[in-house]
């Protein structure tokens, strides 16, 4: 099977990016582009990122996960610690973040290590997601094989009768990490494929290098 796709092509003419009109936070410029392309741009789920990760088979893998916070210390995102996701991330916590936004012509790619936040965070934000999530994360034996879909089905209908008017603890194998970065790169797409490329590399606890890449 073969399908020539190099006929797809595109012109970015919806913005730009210029060293003189940025912060020299990146962390203030991703919080300007979020919500830019969140207030403006037909965009849906504009936390949605893909998130790479070293896996134990000696393959790299990315997923698309949801931003769930981020401050001005790292990026924080939910899932199962005993998934492949979370034990590669526990074996080896060097990660990478990217969100693409094509209704704004913008890309965002973010390397740094990730660490588990604290166990009181994890619960306050388990304790706010709707009942039905609380119970998949208990359900879901995450990246295991499972015989076909009743099977979880089934477990789901199990648990509602066992949790039936009572409250629902976060299972201390679910919680957050948070991806605290060394480096953050905007993508700006721009006409004639001459894109703008600014990155930004931490170079101690608070002064982050800015440099502009060619594209």
């Amino acid at each position: 099977m073969e399908n020539d796709l190099s006929d797809y092509r595109a012109s970015y003419e919806k913005g730009e990016l210029l060293l003189k009109h940025i912060s020299d936070n990146p962390i203030e410029l991703f919080r300007d582009w979020f919500l830019e392309v969140d207030t403006h741009f037909n965009q849906g789920e504009t936390n949605a990122m893909t998130i790479s990760t070293h896996g134990l088979d000696g393959y790299p893998k990315s997923r698309v996960v949801l931003l769930k916070k981020y401050t001005h210390e790292g990026f924080i995102f939910y899932t199962n610690y005993n998934s492949e996701k979370g034990k590669a991330i526990l074996a080896n916590p060097s990660v990478c973040l990217s969100f693409f936004w094509p209704a704004a012509e913008r890309q965002v790619i973010i390397k740094g290590k990730a660490e588990k936040i604290a166990d009181n965070l994890s619960d306050g934000y388990f304790e706010s997601r709707p009942r039905g999530s609380q119970l998949g994360a208990i359900v879901s034996n995450q990246s295991e094989v499972v015989k076909d879909r009743s099977e979880l089905e089934n477990r789901l209908k199990t648990l509602e009768k066992a949790y039936e008017g009572k409250e629902i603890e976060r299972p201390s194998h679910w919680g957050g990490f948070i991806v605290k970065p060394v480096e953050l790169e905007f993508w700006q797409g721009r006409p004639n494929r001459l894109h703008d490329r600014i990155r930004y590399k931490l170079e101690d606890d608070f002064t982050w290098k800015i440099e502009r890449l060619a594209p």
